[in-house]
């Protein structure tokens, strides 16, 4: 296939992505291993795996970064732009939309008997991504043990950083004891730190605040709002309304939750505003995966961050069980979100070469037909 193909590719099924993934990073992830890896088996299962470790040790939204190296692996630089740019697309346009409704009527549109399906079916595609990748993760006992530690610790509320990091470093830990070696080479993740304070809010302003935020904000996007919060809120830029409308954004459109940047740079400064925030809140995900993803095969061939990037990977794969067993308490709460997960489970483990679209769609479409008896 020639490169142009391969971008022209890449663009269509980030693009597809983008519009139909909700239910978070560990939803989008799921969806891209089905597509990437099981389908059009760009790369294997192993690759796969050690690129959302890797991405899970860098800040960012994961899943974004993830479409990034998938693009990479696929189209080289270009393709790693393109399949960013167009997996952000669809979400930004969308949040686009609502910033403009929002300021012009005050209100948000209602959208919730289309959500009320969609979380329960995107269950199902998350469990079927755990189940596959897990099968590759888990090397031996103890990577099994790590895994159930890391479940745990992650429901219990231990900071998704801490787990990775932490069992990452057991992982060492064990390797050295039974190769009873000393030799440690230091593995230090790369964080970016650029404070901004001008003296007024404008473009520039925002641009830089958002930056700040990209650069430095680890785990999942939805930590963003609790940043945001000291950042707008408490210096008198958005009032605490404007950012929780923002959060409700976040949670009914498809794509990177960091999307409502563009909801919150519009409310700041309009349209000029919302492009600054999107630019900057996602910039140094770019950057951080240019830097990082031609150095993830020479990791893999050293023993001693093989095991270190082994063991991450077995956390990160409790990360998205331990996400998915959440999601569940807060979906699964009557008949209708129980049967709409269980029926779209059985499609995903008996129709296995079912598209995961239908599964949102389909859950989409039955939750709206169920909310109305």
């Amino acid at each position: 296939m020639s490169e142009k193909n391969k971008l022209k590719e890449i663009a269509q099924l980030f693009f597809k992505l983008g519009c139909i993934s909700f239910g978070g990073p560990a939803a989008h992830i799921a969806m891209m291993e089905d597509e990437v890896v099981k389908k059009r088996k760009w790369m294997t299962h192993e690759h796969f795996l050690d690129l959302i470790g890797a991405t899970n040790l860098i800040p960012g939204p994961n899943s974004t970064e993830m479409t990034m190296h998938c693009g990479h692996e696929r189209g080289g630089w270009k393709g790693l732009f393109i399949a960013g740019i167009s997996f952000i697309f669809p979400a930004v346009v969308i949040t686009a939309v609502f910033a403009w409704l929002y300021q012009q009527y005050g209100q948000l549109p209602e959208v919730e008997p289309f959500i009320y399906g969609i979380k329960p079916a995107v269950i199902s595609i998350i469990i079927m991504a755990a189940y596959r990748l897990g099968k590759k993760a888990i090397k031996n006992y103890e990577l099994a043990i790590l895994g159930i530690l890391s479940i745990t610790f992650c429901l219990l509320g231990v900071n998704e950083i801490i787990v990775l990091f932490g069992f990452g470093f057991v992982g060492l830990l064990l390797y050295i004891v039974k190769r009873k070696t000393t030799s440690i080479n230091s593995f230090i993740p790369l964080i970016f730190l650029q404070l901004a304070d001008p003296l007024k809010i404008g473009s520039i302003k925002i641009f830089l605040t958002f930056l700040k935020v990209g650069a430095i904000l680890y785990g999942s996007g939805y930590v963003l709002f609790a940043f945001l919060d000291s950042e707008l809120v408490s210096n008198g830029w958005l009032t605490r309304q404007e950012l929780i409308d923002a959060v409700a954004v976040g949670q009914f459109t498809p794509g990177p939750v960091l999307s409502t940047a563009t909801f919150i740079g519009w409310q700041m400064n309009g349209i000029s505003g919302a492009l600054a925030a999107t630019i900057g809140i996602f910039l140094p995900s770019f950057l951080f995966v240019l830097i990082l993803n031609p150095i993830i095969p020479k990791m893999r061939k050293s023993k001693f961050i093989g095991t270190f990037l082994d063991a991450v990977n077995v956390a990160a794969v409790a990360l998205i069980i331990a996400v998915c067993i959440q999601m569940g308490k807060d979906t699964l709460t009557d008949w209708r979100t129980i049967v709409i997960a269980l029926t779209s489970l059985i499609s995903v483990f008996y129709f296995k070469k079912l598209n995961s679209a239908f599964i949102v769609l389909g859950g989409a479409i039955v939750g709206y037909l169920l909310t109305l008896f």
